[in-house]
């Protein structure tokens, strides 16, 4: 059976959907098999991985009305066993429709019951604590928070851990925090510091050790519907993520453990690419 992870942030701009193209596309690249499943109307992973958004068949909207299988709705990538779910602007609909349902919080749940021929389905979830996330939330096995290195992410990340635990405790008992990854990190920067510093004291060892840069190759690699480990592999962002797939793998039991840095990889101390 597929493992299924949620990445999940409340805040907008936190590096979510990005680190959802970027890990999925390292550990591709690696031999496992993983579908991004674009639960976020925006449709930025499917833009991300070069999806036209304006002439996709099936979508997410599709599997969670019932209308599509995984199997129906996925497709190909320009990355070897790199596959997407892709959504567009109809997804918001479903919103609005699910909240009319009974058990409108396991339709995702359902739809992904029977899925297989993945190693990962990593869900997408939308930049809210709506009907969606809680769907992606819900059919979860673990949880992965990306949170930039600001002061209001420290804020919105104690709501966010307090609608997991009511989603443990009322619809999802399995679903545990995988891991933090910490975003946009400048490490030229007392804040980014300070952050790292106040999120590994609350959260311990579910924080991966390795910090995301801020990085404008990062930024330019959706223009040309490409991952930045592909666009650009010896960016700092993009060594950055291959860097969290090792320890990713490391975590998951996937390889032989390997020595993980004893503190965290500042991949852009000579500045941002």
């Amino acid at each position: 059976m597929s493992k299924l992870l949620a990445f999940c942030n409340q805040k907008g701009g936190v590096g979510k959907t990005t680190t959802v193209v970027n890990l999925g596309a390292a550990l591709a690249e690696k031999g496992l098999r993983v579908l991004i499943l674009d639960c976020d109307p925006q449709g930025n992973a499917s833009s991300g991985v070069g999806c036209d958004k304006s002439s996709l068949g099936k979508t997410t909207y599709d599997l969670l009305s019932g209308n599509a299988t995984v199997q129906e709705v996925a497709r190909e990538t320009k990355v070897t066993n790199l596959w997407i779910a892709p959504s567009n602007r109809n997804l918001a609909g479903a919103e609005v429709e699910l909240i009319q349902q009974i058990r409108r919080e396991f339709f995702l749940k359902d739809s992904l019951d029977d899925v297989s021929g993945y190693d990962y389905v990593f869900i997408d979830c939308p930049p809210s604590l709506g009907i969606l996330t809680v769907n992606g939330l819900a059919a979860s096995d673990g949880l992965i928070i990306p949170l930039q290195c600001e002061y209001y992410a420290l804020e919105g990340l104690s709501e966010l851990l307090k609608t997991v635990q009511l989603v443990r405790g009322k619809l999802n008992p399995k679903l545990e925090i995988l891991g933090v990854v910490l975003t946009m990190a400048d490490a030229r920067t007392r804040l980014t510091g300070q952050v790292s510093e106040e999120v590994r004291k609350f959260l311990g060892d579910k924080v991966f050790q390795v910090v995301i840069p801020r990085s404008i190759r990062a930024s330019e690699a959706p223009s040309f519907g490409e991952a930045v480990v592909t666009f650009d592999r010896n960016s700092r962002a993009a060594q950055a993520y291959l860097a969290l797939a090792e320890e990713f793998l490391v975590r998951e039991g996937r390889q032989g453990e390997r020595e993980v840095a004893g503190q965290p990889v500042e991949a852009n101390r000579g500045g941002v690419r």
